[in-house]
C-alpha cells in the first residue's frame, strides 16, 4: 500500500531532560542517514516543513562528518523485495518500494565518495545489516541518527544501537516522521531510555571540536 501524503507539522521542541551526559566525539561517532528515499520523501511537501529543515540540516551534518573523518552510513532498502525478504513488513506496508528511482536516495543527500549505504531489511538499521559490523570495524561505538521514520526506524535504531552499547544520538531536527505528535513521542522516548537528544548545532558543534578533522 502506498504511503499517504503526510501533511506539513513544525518540528517539536525537545521537552524530556537528557538522562545520560553523552557527547559525540569525532573519533568514536559514526553518521547514519536513515531512509531518505524517494519512495520515503516523495509523501512529504519538500518546501514545507519539516522537510524544509530536515533536509538542509542532514546535508550539513554529511559534511561536517566528512570534513571530521566520521563514517557516513546511509541505509537503503531496496526494490522489488522477494516475498521470503520482505517478511511482515508485506502485511503491514504491502510491497513497499518498487523502482529503482524509488530505492534512490533523494538527490540533496545522494551518497558520495566514502560513504556505504547499508542494505536495509526491516524497521532497524542495525538488525539484520552490516551497519553493526561496519561500526566495530571502525572502531565507533557512537551513531549520530538521522532520517525517516522517526517513531519506526529512527526509534527502533537507537534502542537497538543501545543493545549493543552503542551510544546513540537522535538529532532532533534532522528527522521527521508521520505527524507532530509522533515527532515529538520520538524524541521524549529516546531521551528517556536509551540515547541522547541533540540538535544539529550540537552535533555540528560536537563534529567541529578542536582536533576533529583527520
Amino acid at each position: 500500500m502506498a504511503i499517504p501524503p503526510i501533511p506539513p507539522y513544525p518540528i517539536p521542541e525537545a521537552e524530556a531532560p537528557p538522562a545520560v551526559p553523552w557527547t559525540p566525539d569525532p573519533g568514536r561517532a559514526a553518521l547514519l542517514v536513515h531512509d531518505m528515499q524517494n519512495y520515503f520523501i516523495d509523501p512529504y511537501d519538500r518546501a514545507a516543513e519539516p522537510m524544509a529543515t530536515t533536509v538542509p540540516n542532514i546535508r550539513a551534518l554529511v559534511d561536517a562528518a566528512d570534513a571530521a573523518g566520521a563514517p557516513v552510513y546511509y541505509s537503503a532498502q531496496p526494490p522489488a523485495q522477494a516475498p521470503a525478504r520482505r517478511g511482515l513488513l508485506a502485511e503491514f506496508w504491502g510491497d513497499g518500494l518498487q523502482t529503482e528511482r524509488d530505492a534512490a536516495i533523494i538527490a540533496e543527500l545522494a551518497p558520495g565518495p566514502g560513504h556505504e549505504v547499508i542494505v536495509k531489511w526491516r524497521y532497524s538499521a542495525l538488525t539484520r545489516t552490516d551497519l553493526l559490523p561496519a561500526l566495530r570495524f571502525a572502531g565507533r561505538d557512537q551513531l549520530l541518527i538521522t532520517g525517516v521514520y522517526g517513531h519506526m526506524g529512527c526509534q527502533m535504531t537507537a534502542a537497538d544501537a543501545f543493545m549493543n552499547d552503542i551510544r546513540a544520538f537522535l538529532v532532533r531536527d534532522a528527522i521527521a516522521d508521520f505527524s507532530a505528535a509522533e515527532h515529538r513521542t520520538t524524541v521524549d522516548w529516546v531521551a528517556r531510555r536509551c540515547g541522547r537528544v541533540l540538535d544539529t548545532a550540537e552535533a555540528l558543534a560536537a563534529l567541529a571540536a578542536p582536533g576533529a578533522a583527520r
